[in-house]
């Protein structure tokens, strides 16, 4: 696809891998709509230059905020891209059910409910596209994050599911699977992380190209090895 002039709705736009893409695609002549929640990072993406809404979609009045604020506008690309973590690990401690819930929102409700509700304005454009951020984790999990990577997963077979319902739809739908990147959310979590500019690079990359998958950094990798064996994967990556 070529972005200029597309009108892109990006979700999670002003912190981590979402502000890189919010950048990078205007770069390239996109008009971008993003979405946040926090007043802080609102400002500084409004102050930046970017049309901002304000919406928390780690419940269901984030997706009717997200509808009023594009006021009945078209779209040519939705990026569902907003995502968080919980502490959900047995070994240190139960989990905060309301935590979880959250997650279980922002993942994997709030994504599916915005497809839904824009899928109109998408089928109306003749081309348009829809790109769904999960993660390695997706393909194989961590022992310590559980329910991140069950959210991941269960996006990741939504994903495949909607990409052969839209096949001739003129509706393309990319998965971009990042590593581990060096963003708030992932402070003291790891080594080597992936710069959130090269994240966001590779899956604009991804989207120009029209590839169906974006297997950012070490993904390659672990979509290798997946490949090769699952159980393998898996075996690695449940040390984690």
């Amino acid at each position: 696809m070529k972005l200029q002039g597309k009108t892109i709705l990006l979700t999670g736009g002003t912190d981590g891998i979402g502000l890189r893409l919010a950048r990078q695609l205007r770069d390239k002549g996109a008009n971008l709509i993003v979405t946040g929640r926090t007043p802080e990072r609102i400002a500084a993406a409004q102050a930046d230059g970017f049309e901002v809404i304000a919406a928390d979609l780690a419940g269901p009045d984030g997706i009717e905020a997200v509808l009023a604020g594009l006021a009945g506008r078209d779209i040519d690309v939705l990026i569902n891209n907003a995502g968080m973590g919980t502490a959900h690990d047995f070994r240190e401690a139960p989990p905060v059910e309301a935590d979880d819930e959250r997650t279980l929102w922002l993942n994997v409700h709030a994504p599916v409910r915005l497809i839904g509700r824009l899928m109109p304005r998408l089928r109306g454009r003749g081309e348009a596209m829809i790109v769904n951020v999960t993660s390695g984790l997706a393909i194989a999990p961590s022992a310590g994050a559980p329910l991140y990577c069950a959210t991941k997963a269960a996006l990741r077979s939504y994903t495949i599911a909607l990409r052969a319902q839209l096949k001739s739809t003129g509706i393309h739908v990319l998965e971009a699977l990042p590593p581990l990147v060096d963003t708030a959310m992932t402070a003291g979590r790891g080594s080597n992380k992936l710069p959130p500019e090269e994240c966001a690079r590779q899956i604009i990359a991804a989207m120009e190209s029209g590839a169906d998958e974006a297997n950012v950094g070490m993904v390659k990798i672990l979509r290798w090895v997946y490949s090769l064996s699952p159980a393998l994967a898996r075996s690695i990556m449940l040390r984690f």
